[in-house]
């Protein structure tokens, strides 16, 4: 399925503005406020965001960040690990040298004691040693049910890794360009999952981002045969996370699209239609997270695909 009912958070325990990611990553900004002060707001940001996905019956795993060492950016695990119905969890090499701290062994047999069947833990860090980065489902967007991965090219999503991946998990990868421009600078976008989203029936990507019309036309055409319903969403928009979103369920079979309040603020009236048409919106403010992180709410998510032993 396209969608998970759990999902897994890290609640923060030093979150602030990393000057090791900020390079590539055009969303962060820098604060004049106290570590502690701005840890704190993190903290209510995140456990408000917790309340409404709970609050909606989606299952929440919640694992504590530890002090030390230092990982400022721990708020987004979904960049460190994926998992899958097949029983596969996969690690994936990082950028940041202090963002590979973020990966816990203690947090992977916590989901084995709850019960998670994890048959395979696959390591990609590996890769780090050459220089070559794959960032999770931060660098990819995949569509489970078409087998498709989507992918940037970017400082953190290359080419060797990911292919590596689509073959190890049989899926097909659809890579491009896609640039960012800040103050007359342009770069690639540092993460895809910032300018697009795939759901059930839903595509939400920012097409302006696309550099080459070929490569355009091979995602639009991709994602219209997939069956998706394609929203376009604008430059702008996408500098408001409108891309960073993630389809979630719960064991009713309701189907949610989470993003922040940020992201829904930007959308004009006809794309929220589309949007609600199709599933209801979650809409957490985070606002000192989106500043310094440079992440949003789909970025604070983990899903967790592996099925559940029965006592």
């Amino acid at each position: 399925m396209q969608r998970s009912s759990t999902i897994l958070m890290v609640r923060p325990a030093n979150f602030g503005f990393n000057s090791e990611t900020a390079e590539s990553n055009f969303y962060q900004e820098s604060d004049s406020r106290d570590t502690e002060e701005i840890n704190r707001l993190a903290l209510l940001e995140f456990d408000g965001f917790v309340a409404m996905l709970r609050d909606q019956g989606v299952h929440v795993i919640v694992e504590d960040d530890s002090s030390v060492p230092v990982k400022p950016d721990a708020v987004f695990p979904n960049n460190w690990f994926s998992t899958h119905p097949d029983g596969k969890l996969i690690l994936y090499p990082m950028y940041s040298p202090n963002r590979r701290l973020e990966r816990r062994k203690d947090l992977i047999e916590d989901l084995m004691r709850r019960r998670y069947r994890v048959d395979e833990i696959i390591d990609l860090s590996f890769f780090e040693d050459d220089e070559q980065y794959l960032e999770g489902t931060g660098s990819m967007v995949m569509d489970h049910e078409s087998k498709t991965i989507f992918a940037s090219y970017s400082d953190r999503t290359h080419p060797i890794p990911l292919d590596y991946l689509g073959k190890l998990l049989g899926y097909k990868v659809l890579a491009f360009h896609a640039i960012q421009e800040i103050q007359a600078v342009t770069c690639p976008i540092y993460h895809t999952n910032v300018m697009m989203h795939i759901g059930t029936d839903l595509a939400v990507i920012c097409l302006d981002s696309i550099t080459k019309a070929s490569e355009k036309l091979a995602v639009q055409k991709r994602l219209t045969q997939a069956g998706k319903k394609v929203v376009p969403i604008t430059i702008k928009q996408k500098f408001n996370f409108a891309g960073n979103m993630l389809e979630v369920g719960n064991d009713g079979g309701e189907k949610f699209t989470v993003m922040s309040e940020t992201a829904l603020d930007s959308l004009n009236i006809g794309q929220i239609q589309v949007i609600e048409k199709y599933s209801t919106i979650i809409s957490p403010s985070i606002p000192t997270i989106e500043k310094l992180g440079g992440g949003s709410a789909r970025c604070m998510m983990a899903e967790i695909f592996l099925k559940k032993e029965i006592n």
